[in-house]
């Protein structure tokens, strides 16, 4: 964000050059080292200048993912049928003007007048549907799950993977987060391979999910030496330097099934959205009743399917969301 002041009246107004999110950060960590050749031969994460990589400009983060390079707004007017449109393309957050004087705005358009901005998300949007759950009605929220097309290969990492390489395979996929699936010990060159790569996580059991955000609750001081660890072994790490203890005191299998957050294909859209907004995730991954990975259900999916339907021949959620 730049800070001018207008030529006119000599008030201070606001120019957004770029929004940055924690992908665009992770992404920022995962080209450390990717051109040093001397440091290939280094253990994970120690070939990363962590010191270096954070003590850059945020400005030079931007742009690390599409998103963050690109700014979306729409006008305070805008009905939230438009705005169920824009983040059903993948979009997930917009600025919204606090006040304008213009008119007749197109919903994209950036109002350059306004003196400052709110933002509106996915989650939002999901939670005002979940608000009016009973006005939405069946037709909609008792949709399966596996009706939205949850079968398409799932990109996971295997829980033996080193932070790092599952930082930087995340980064050439612009993935903000991926599930955690069990793997068979690296004994041998396909093996070891497998873990610097992601691999479709079908049919394989889940056990963790790795995010962007994971980072965001990594101790800077730590995270030098975090980023070499395993990820299971990463997870474990936070988990309890959240819990402010140094271990672990309760059963951690236990912990870490409490806090996956899963669904079956044949759980319905409102199950699916009651539990992404009270954990407040953005995706859901679909398991079978071996507790196997099926597929992923994102809010993406969830507004795209509330869309077609608002388009379609229920006036009343047409209604609802104009």
């Amino acid at each position: 964000m730049i800070l001018e002041s207008d030529p006119a009246t000599g008030a201070v107004r606001k120019h957004y050059i770029g929004m940055v999110n924690m992908l665009d950060i992770l992404a920022h960590i995962a080209e450390a080292g990717d051109d040093n050749d001397a440091a290939a031969d280094a253990a994970p994460g120690e070939a990363v200048d962590l010191d270096h990589r954070m003590a850059v400009p945020v400005s030079s983060v931007i742009g690390h993912s599409l998103e963050g390079l690109t700014l979306w707004t729409l006008h305070p007017n805008t009905s939230v049928l438009d705005c169920v449109e824009t983040f059903s393309k993948g979009v997930h957050r917009a600025l919204v003007p606090l006040e304008s004087a213009a008119e007749n705005v197109v919903a994209a358009e950036l109002v350059e007048a306004a003196p400052g901005y709110r933002m509106v998300t996915q989650m939002d949007v999901a939670r005002f549907l979940r608000a009016r759950a009973a006005e939405l009605g069946d037709a909609i929220l008792s949709r399966s799950v596996r009706g939205v097309g949850v079968g398409g290969a799932v990109l996971a990492v295997a829980s033996g993977t080193k932070v790092i390489e599952a930082v930087r395979a995340m980064r050439a996929a612009s993935l903000a987060a991926v599930p955690v699936v069990d793997a068979a010990p690296a004994d041998d060159a396909d093996a070891r391979r497998i873990l610097l790569q992601l691999q479709d996580g079908r049919g394989k059991r889940v056990v963790e999910t790795f995010s962007a955000t994971d980072l965001r609750d990594c101790p800077v001081a730590e995270l030098q030496a975090w980023l070499g660890v395993a990820v299971a072994e990463f997870k474990k790490k936070v988990a309890m330097y959240r819990a402010g203890v140094l271990a672990a005191d309760a059963d951690e299998e236990e912990e870490r099934r409490r806090e996956m957050v899963t669904c079956s294909p044949e759980s319905t859209l409102g199950e699916a959205i009651e539990k992404a907004v009270a954990h407040h995730v953005h995706r859901l991954w679909v398991v079978d009743e071996e507790g196997l990975l099926a597929g992923v259900v994102s809010l993406t999916d969830v507004l795209r399917v509330v869309r077609e339907a608002a388009i379609g021949e229920d006036r009343e959620l047409h209604y609802i969301l104009s």
